[in-house]
């Protein structure tokens, strides 16, 4: 089997059907806005805003895992997690251990005092998983987002 990779620009047409095969496994199948263009702009432009792995099976990337740089006000750097996807046609082959170990190992290179994601309350097996791997998952915190309305909803309110 492969080892993780780092993701290339010819990558990202099959990493945009990962991401819209997970919409589809978390019933939100038309909530996927990013564009293959924009995926290639924002992970290899001038300044790319994200760092991808991928996974391949009979040279087919079968899974993938986007990371991003954030700032904690308590810890200083941290790796944000944003997703970390296996096709449904190969869970349970060791692809999300392979590709968590290699998040981890970046991590770790970046000199980050922490690694977060989020996942879903009623995903048990990621929850699972993700236990088993020693993460602590925070079921007292809610995720709190504004999408693109809320966020012009809250803006014509403090006007």
């Amino acid at each position: 089997m492969n080892q993780p990779r780092l993701a290339r620009r010819e990558d990202m047409p099959r990493v945009l059907e990962l991401i819209k095969e997970l919409a589809i496994y978390e019933k939100e199948p038309d909530a996927v806005e990013v564009t293959l263009e924009t995926l290639e702009f924002d992970g290899f432009g001038k300044h790319p805003k994200f760092t991808c792995f991928v996974i391949e099976v009979d040279e087919k990337v079968e899974g993938m895992a986007l990371v991003y740089m954030r700032y904690s006000t308590w810890k200083g750097e941290v790796l944000h997690l944003e997703d970390l996807i296996v096709s449904q046609a190969q869970r349970g082959q060791s692809l999300g251990t392979q590709l968590l170990n290699e998040v981890v190992k970046y991590g770790k290179r970046l000199g980050v005092k922490r690694i977060g994601w989020e996942v879903l309350d009623w995903n048990e097996s990621a929850i699972q998983f993700y236990e088993n791997k020693g993460a602590k998952v925070m079921r007292e915190w809610d995720v709190v987002q504004l999408d693109e309305k809320g966020i012009d909803n809250y803006l014509e309110n403090i006007n």
